[in-house]
């Protein structure tokens, strides 16, 4: 084995994650919750993936041979089911790309790049995830728009007659999530949208559906929508395939340019293998869906309540009841540091995220908590908490017995330990 070359880093870096691993050692039980970033693909995803590496379905799908043939009809079987739940038209209306990152650099940019001359005003809101926040900034030094970020209150809302008055003729798109990635917040979608078209009826409308679909209903002729994202991983599926909703007549323009293959706005090879387990997540995550999300939900209530009830000065970031998603649990532990806690609670097989994963490696607090009013050292104190169908009774119960004893040990490391109490 080669020796290790500390200036390009090579073994090195890998050997000091092995020798965390190692001091971390194996907790008494495991309870992923980090969803959001991530997680577990469940063994039916798996099995249905695995054919598309070397039995069938591994040529190109634009080739004309029966391994290319197999690999476009997995294409399309995966679009008939995303066109069927999205009560789209045609199969036509679904483009794949690599992620739900990718989806929306594509609605985002490809838009605003067709858009050019038709006005100057991208509006979206102040809690929108990153990578509909950067594309938009990034159009606005290329090309001259200018982006409006539209305030949300305490739980994370848009409110439909404040909107109202920042769309003119100006505007040439809107971009709003229909649930929130950190919070949990389900908007107004429909109503969003209503005004948005009656101050000016040429905008176009996108949503980042990515955190709602499988949780709430994701009609575009109800919602009036123009463009969705979705996301596989975020349905227990694998990660490297998203997918973009465009209503027949948005004309957008590649942001990146290269070979075309099966999809006509996203350039390379489609992850066939990927795409297949994407076909699968969506299945399973239809089965029982009023059951699912009744079970779900009563975990994250039971999760929620358990926290506030055990741990002090604890507060919930976002809505409550039905106005948040099934799914998420998004509560601030002041007077420690959401970092730490993570670390703290991975030691106790507890594994959570703090802040949005865009975010985790840098030292700044959740623009989207900051959004709904939470000061600095609230925002750094959140631990977000993603549920499925997957988890059960008692693994809620363990992370109820397990954050309240790594809470109070960081606290009793903390100088912040006799603040006074936050607010309500």
């Amino acid at each position: 084995m080669p020796e290790a070359n500390p200036r390009v880093g090579e073994y090195v870096y890998a050997a000091k994650v092995r020798e965390l691993l190692k001091t971390h050692g194996e907790p008494p039980k495991e309870v992923y919750l980090d969803l959001e970033n991530s997680g577990l693909v469940p063994p039916e995803v798996v099995e249905a993936m695995l054919p598309y590496f070397n039995v069938r379905g591994y040529g190109h799908p634009s080739i004309t041979h029966k391994k290319g043939w197999e690999a476009l009809e997995v294409l399309y079987e995966t679009k008939e089911i995303l066109t069927k739940t999205l009560g789209a038209r045609d199969v036509e209306e679904v483009e794949f790309t690599h992620s739900g990152t990718e989806a929306n650099n594509l609605a985002v940019l490809g838009y605003l790049f067709a858009a050019r001359g038709r006005g100057r005003k991208v509006i979206v809101s102040a809690v929108e995830h990153l990578s509909v926040i950067f594309p938009a900034e990034f159009a606005a030094k290329l090309l001259g728009y200018e982006v409006v970020k539209v305030p949300v209150d305490r739980e994370g809302f848009v409110n439909p007659e404040l909107l109202k008055q920042y769309v003119d003729r100006e505007t040439v798109l809107v971009s709003i999530q229909a649930v929130n990635h950190e919070i949990g917040t389900v908007q107004p979608l429909r109503d969003l949208v209503d005004v948005a078209k009656s101050a000016n009826p040429n905008v176009v409308f996108h949503t980042d559906a990515a955190d709602a679909l499988g949780w709430i209903p994701l009609n575009v002729a109800d919602l009036n929508v123009d463009m969705v994202t979705l996301s596989s991983h975020k349905i227990g599926g694998p990660r490297g395939v998203g997918a973009l909703y465009v209503r027949d007549g948005v004309r957008l323009e590649p942001p990146i340019r290269g070979q075309l293959s099966g999809e006509r706005l996203w350039p390379g090879v489609e992850n066939v293998p990927i795409i297949a387990g994407f076909k699968r997540a969506l299945e399973l995550e239809f089965e029982d869906f009023d059951w699912k999300v009744s079970y779900v939900k009563g975990l994250r209530d039971k999760l929620i309540h358990g926290l506030l009830d055990r741990v002090p000065e604890t507060i919930v970031n976002g809505p409550l009841g039905e106005k948040r998603v099934a799914n998420n649990a998004n509560l601030s532990f002041l007077y420690v540091e959401g970092e730490a806690l993570t670390v703290e609670l991975s030691m106790r097989g507890v594994y959570v995220s703090s802040g949005s994963a865009c975010s985790s490696r840098i030292l700044e607090p959740s623009h989207v908590l900051l959004a709904i009013g939470r000061k600095h050292e609230e925002a750094h104190g959140s631990i977000l908490f993603k549920l499925s169908r997957h988890h059960k009774p008692e693994d809620v119960e363990y992370v109820i017995e397990s954050v309240p004893e790594a809470v109070s040990r960081l606290r009793a490391l903390s100088s912040w330990r006799s603040a006074p109490s936050p607010p309500s």
